[in-house]
């Protein structure tokens, strides 16, 4: 059943209240539990690998030979240098959202998962792990900007209208970057969940089925998917304003360019939330560096004129493989998130490969814009020292638990949990839609 309302605890909130960019977080940030390892942390004299790596050692040394080889560490691209260096130290795996999400299922020796990234992504490890398997997130309050949009209970509204108007012939495609419930509708609907590494298959083998695609929630990753197939973008249409949906709004001439009428010609249905992140790179960043030589790669959540400027566009994973195959003396101009170009530029420069980020251009007009993801950096240094040593101590706060179903305020923590049976019905119909895009991914490999 989809939730058409938000949830009692948490209201309707009409912004956003997580920063695009910021440093490191206030004290009171930070879990109870928590603190005593983020005094420390602040304590360090400088923050730099040299002082913060032996620092956690006395934590996660202790944590690995406790746990032994049933202990996972998890960490996104996008997370800042330190953890990435920290969860490589301790023989973790830095991957894309599609290969974290498979990470579970294909370690099954794994019992005790503890990732640092964002929340959905922990939620859909969770979805496709086993009953013997534990999975933990350093902070629960890691959410996402594009995700804040596309709550179920604001995508509910609509999603049962356009049900409601089009039958089985419409199937839902839920990006990663969504929760248990939103990749459970896909499930039900016939559709499947994607990344931005293979959303151009899934979108292509629904279509093949006959369907109409509603693709939450990223209308640019969606109007880029379209058009990467040659789906006229005529035929491709947003929504209007997420949080409208949540509040009433009903299908009608008004709820999208070209009213009802496009809307029924329509290949593809696009939700209307985006990354903050990837919605900063403009043509003209593009152009500045390819008219000086410079190869310029983009993600696919950027708007639809930087990919088509760019020299190419692709997932996270596109373009980590790129930078490492780059040659010597190659000059690349990244799109993506800020802490990704940053690790990758370390890396680059000891193959004499030089990477910027696509706004660091030096001149009046643009603007830097280069930030890292605030919401993955809510996982730093004393959030994966304190998770590992309260795990080993037996003291782990519940709330750093993930279960399909969770879902946690991003502001308050407060989280809301599913029982036992109605997880169960989301962890079928959600397993479902992950499957199927494993199958389609997988097969056409």
């Amino acid at each position: 059943m989809l939730h058409t309302s938000a949830p009692r605890s948490s209201g309707i909130v009409l912004e956003p209240e997580l920063p695009i960019c910021q440093t490191d977080l206030p004290l009171d940030w930070y879990q109870e539990e928590f603190r005593p390892y983020a005094e420390e942390y602040l304590a360090l004299p400088d923050r730099t690998p040299g002082s913060v790596l032996p620092w956690l050692d006395r934590y996660a040394l202790p944590a690995r030979e406790h746990f032994g080889d049933s202990l996972l560490l998890l960490a996104h691209f996008y997370m800042g240098g330190e953890i990435v260096k920290l969860v490589e130290r301790y023989g973790g795996t830095i991957a894309d959202s599609y290969v974290l999400a498979l990470q579970a299922a294909r370690n099954p020796e794994k019992r005790v998962i503890v990732e640092s990234a964002v929340h959905f992504m922990a939620e859909t490890i969770a979805i496709l792990s086993g009953e013997h398997q534990s999975v933990w997130i350093t902070n629960p309050k890691a959410g996402c900007t594009m995700e804040m949009l596309a709550k179920e209970w604001m995508v509910a509204p609509a999603a049962e209208q356009l049900v409601a108007r089009y039958g089985d012939r419409l199937a839902v495609v839920a990006y990663m970057n969504t929760g248990g419930a939103l990749k459970a509708l896909a499930g039900r609907t016939g559709g499947a969940v994607c990344t931005s590494s293979n959303a151009h298959k899934v979108v292509a083998r629904v279509r093949a089925e006959g369907k109409q695609v509603l693709f939450v929630p990223d209308h640019h990753l969606g109007r880029n998917t379209a058009w990467k197939l040659g789906i006229p973008l005529e035929r491709v249409v947003q929504l209007a304003e997420p949080r409208a949906w949540a509040a009433g709004l009903k299908l009608s001439d008004g709820c999208v360019p070209g009213g009802l009428a496009a809307l029924d010609r329509a290949e593809m249905i696009l939700w209307g939330s985006s990354c903050g992140v990837h919605t900063v790179f403009r043509k003209e960043h593009v152009a500045w560096w390819r008219a000086r030589g410079w190869q310029v790669l983009v993600h696919p959540e950027s708007p639809l004129e930087v990919v088509q400027a760019a020299d190419g566009a692709g997932s996270t994973d596109f373009l980590w493989r790129a930078i490492a195959a780059a040659p010597p003396g190659a000059r690349l101009a990244i799109g993506t998130e800020g802490h990704f170009v940053r690790n990758a530029r370390q890396q680059a420069l000891r193959r004499g490969v030089q990477v910027v980020h696509l706004t660091e251009i030096p001149e009046p007009g643009f603007p830097a814009a280069g930030c890292g993801c605030a919401t993955m950096s809510r996982n730093d240094p004393p959030h994966l020292a304190g998770m590992l040593d309260l795990l080993r101590r037996g003291a782990a706060p519940d709330l750093n638990r993930v279960l399909a179903g969770d879902v946690v305020d991003e502001v308050s923590g407060r989280r809301e949990r599913l029982d036992d049976a109605e997880r169960a019905t989301l962890i079928a119909d959600a397993r479902r839609a992950l499957e199927r895009m494993i199958e389609i991914t997988e097969s056409s490999a």
